[in-house]
């Protein structure tokens, strides 16, 4: 990985603070990366013709675009003046979701940096949200950043040595490789986390299997701890950097950013069947509720522009 690009989404509505540009510029400065801010507007009142007709509807709709990507400049104004190369990018269309993308198959980033905000169920499960929908859609690395203290001083990769849908761990070895090019650069300590959870006794109806239970518990462990290992066995990796886990991932990983002070998370998106990402939602998804960080989502390196 190597960051020439990042395309920064912005919310209008929230002018007094965007935590997403912060993290961007902190990046940018870190990096020489060229940053994009972009806004898409949409307005009802402007379409169809209800309240003008075709040329003066045209022009409202210029107008705040205009209006838009002069806020937009503004904001760019300190940026450039670091030295920061900064492009300013007003949109009309929805849903933003599918804006962005757009913009994302045209730019091509390295990164897209996006205001994270915590939302109930059942807007997840409807999926009418614009997070949920970039953490399943976006083609490139989307780095969702919190209204929070940036301390920037310590990231961890969260990896998940033999999931079923990456028996070779391409996402795996992504996400490390990831997490070192971001300790050179960013001069983020690089932590390494796995978390596992044993099968629940009381899950465990059949006699024979009852009876053995402790053993496949312990077989089980044995097996993680053995993944785990082989999957850094090419990276020199400190042993205190790397951090094996009992407990399911939603309620330790949140844990953990919080015992370790860290800043920023780096998970994975393994694509899915639809009805269940909207049933249950990723890993992903459910710990960016809890994880107290900017949380990072990488896509398996072969799903990149897919």
């Amino acid at each position: 990985m190597e960051l020439k690009q990042l395309l920064v989404v912005l919310d209008p509505t929230h002018e007094d603070k965007q935590p997403s540009l912060e993290r961007a510029a902190w990046v940018a400065e870190r990096s020489g990366a060229a940053l994009e801010l972009i806004v898409c507007e949409h307005n009802p009142a402007l379409e169809g013709g209800f309240f003008f007709d075709g040329p003066a509807q045209e022009k409202a709709r210029n107008s705040l675009l205009a209006n838009r990507k002069k806020w937009l400049e503004k904001l760019a104004e300190p940026l450039k003046e670091k030295g920061l190369t900064v492009n300013c990018e007003s949109r009309w269309g929805k849903p933003l979701s599918k804006m962005v993308i757009q913009r994302v198959k045209e730019l091509q980033p390295d990164i897209v940096f996006r205001d994270a905000t915590t939302h109930s169920l059942l807007e997840r499960l409807f999926l009418n949200n614009t997070s949920w929908q970039l953490i399943r859609h976006c083609p490139v690395p989307l780095w969702l950043s919190r209204d929070s203290e940036w301390r920037g001083k310590k990231l961890c990769a969260a990896v998940d040595p033999g999931h079923l849908n990456d028996t070779k761990n391409e996402l795996d070895h992504h996400l490390i490789q990831v997490a070192q090019y971001f300790e050179q650069t960013l001069k983020l300590e690089a932590n390494y986390l796995h978390t596992y959870a044993p099968f629940p006794k009381s899950l465990i109806f059949d006699a024979t299997l009852a009876a053995t239970y402790d053993q496949q518990v312990s077989a089980g462990i044995s097996q993680h701890k053995q993944r785990f290992a082989e999957l850094f066995s090419n990276y020199n990796v400190a042993d205190e950097r790397k951090h094996l886990i009992e407990g399911f991932a939603e309620n330790a990983i949140p844990e953990f950013v919080e015992q370790e002070e860290v800043d920023l998370l780096v998970m994975g998106a393994i694509a899915r069947g639809s009805l269940e990402t909207a049933l249950i939602g990723h890993t992903a998804e459910r710990v960016l509720e809890e994880a107290n960080c900017d949380l990072l989502i990488m896509r398996h390196p072969n799903q990149r522009f897919a």
